[in-house]
């Protein structure tokens, strides 16, 4: 790095010469919305009626949201969720007095049936044994690069796991799924000691807790956050179900995309996990969890009663008009790109949250997220012309349960990574190993015009 006089970053300045070579981009490279639609360019790999372009199979997991008549005319309906054919729904219900829904459900989704009760047991064994860095790894990797983002130091963590692989490029069946159990174990703790870092960075007291074997991955993931290590039953069963949710979402989301076509190149485990993270990262993906905090915020502070429709409601107009929020228009937690009637996680974890909220006695904040829920929607359609079903999605919960837990934000698209690694390593396996699978390669339609060759000496 070079330091300017007042201790800046010079290298991270904007010069007169970006600003330069900005407007010249921007010259060329501006590219008519209208063309998409002249050439059939299926943006964001969807439809003109929002229904995903097929570009595979997959046993892993489904989302239904539709049905199609004959006429191709679409019918919104609630919202299912399969892993395995298996409602996810019916995943939580069924673990009810039981401590391992979400290491049940990775079973499910990694080896395509439920566990036996010895079954589970050895796979928690297994799971536990392999919750553990390299030696120094803490010190070496997560303490000497200040985190400025928990994400990119556990993508750097899981990177450099790769060197201390003495495996890491075989794609054998046997080695990919030792690979994969070993990040799913190890993702918890790389989460809680990327946020201990980032803490003691802030200026904080440091302590690291090792994980204990007999835990699952949301009680473990609770003692290890906290200095007394203290929870309570339900707030470990309401992360566990957080974590059974956020498993897998088909193949189609963009982190799992973009784990299938890095994967579909032959290339390593960590680098196509890593790839996923990257993916996830993003506030239209697994950062949308943060910006529903960020906007709960605004609204309380400038909301005075929280029992006031037409107060909230007024709020949440002025959020739609950029006129109050981050001005992005938007109203986060609210609508989905899949469902319409309903997403079956929100509506899961939302039963999950009003006890959690009786507990901590945040019921009127509860009320008030029910609130934005319930008024939502025809503030929507009014505000875009277009009337539609819009449903709360998961994030518009997620982020409210995780604040009743304690769990800084600084870990939400962490946590959500935990859970979703489950998804990422079952649809890898079914990349590389399935004999009908190619190098995932689309096609973009150029829309610049061909010219000639113009020697440097004539160019004005």
């Amino acid at each position: 790095m070079v330091w300017k006089e007042n201790r800046e970053n010079a290298y991270c300045e904007i010069t007169p010469a970006i600003l330069a070579l900005k407007e010249q981009w921007e010259k060329k490279n501006y590219i008519d919305p209208k063309l998409y639609k002249e050439y059939n360019v299926k943006r964001g790999l969807r439809d003109e009626d929002g229904r995903g372009v097929l570009t595979g199979l997959t046993r892993v997991g489904e989302i239904q949201s539709y049905s199609v008549t004959e006429g191709e005319h679409i019918i919104p309906q609630d919202g299912v969720l399969y892993y395995r054919g298996i409602d996810a729904r019916e995943l939580v219900k069924g673990s009810v007095g039981r401590r391992f829904a979400f290491e049940e459900t990775a079973y499910l989704l990694l080896f395509g049936e439920l566990p036996t009760a010895a079954q589970l047991e050895d796979f928690c064994v297994q799971l536990a044994s392999y919750r553990t860095l390299p030696t120094n790894f803490f010190r070496d990797v997560i303490m000497k690069a200040p985190p400025r983002d928990l994400m990119n130091t556990m993508q750097r963590g899981i990177l450099t796991l790769f060197c201390y692989d003495d495996k890491p490029n075989d794609i054998g069946l046997e080695n990919v799924l030792r690979q994969s159990l070993q990040l799913m174990s190890n993702m918890p703790v790389l989460a809680i000691y990327a946020y201990q870092a980032w803490r003691f960075s802030q200026g904080e007291s440091l302590f690291i807790h090792v994980p204990k074997e007999d835990l699952s991955t949301a009680e473990n993931f609770l003692r290890m956050l906290r200095e007394d290590c203290s929870y309570t039953e339900l707030e470990a069963r309401v992360l566990d179900v957080a974590l059974v949710l956020h498993a897998d979402h088909g193949g189609g989301n963009n982190s799992t995309f973009t784990n299938h076509v890095v994967t579909s190149s032959g290339t390593d485990t960590y680098s196509a996990i890593a790839a996923a993270m990257a993916s996830l990262k993003g506030p239209r993906h697994g950062g949308a969890n943060k910006k529903v905090m960020e906007m709960f915020r605004y609204i309380c502070k400038n909301v005075k009663d929280w029992k006031d429709d037409g107060e909230v409601g007024a709020y949440l107009d002025k959020l739609l008009h950029r006129r109050a929020g981050d001005r992005s228009g938007l109203i986060y937690g609210m609508g989905h790109a899949i469902y319409s009637l309903s997403d079956p996680r929100a509506r899961l974890l939302k039963q999950f949250a009003r006890g959690l909220a009786e507990e901590k006695g945040m019921l009127d904040e509860f009320e008030l997220v029910e609130s934005v829920e319930r008024l939502s929607p025809p503030l929507i359609n009014k505000a875009k012309g277009e009337y539609k079903p819009v449903c709360a999605n998961v994030d518009l919960y997620s982020g409210f349960v995780y604040r009743m837990l304690d769990i800084p934000e600084e870990l939400y698209t962490p946590l959500f990574a935990m859970a979703r690694m489950v998804g990422w390593c079952a649809h890898r396996l079914e990349e590389v190993y399935n004999p009908g699978n190619k190098i995932i390669r689309p096609a973009y339609k150029a829309v610049a015009p061909v010219r000639p060759f113009v020697p440097l000496e004539e160019r004005g």
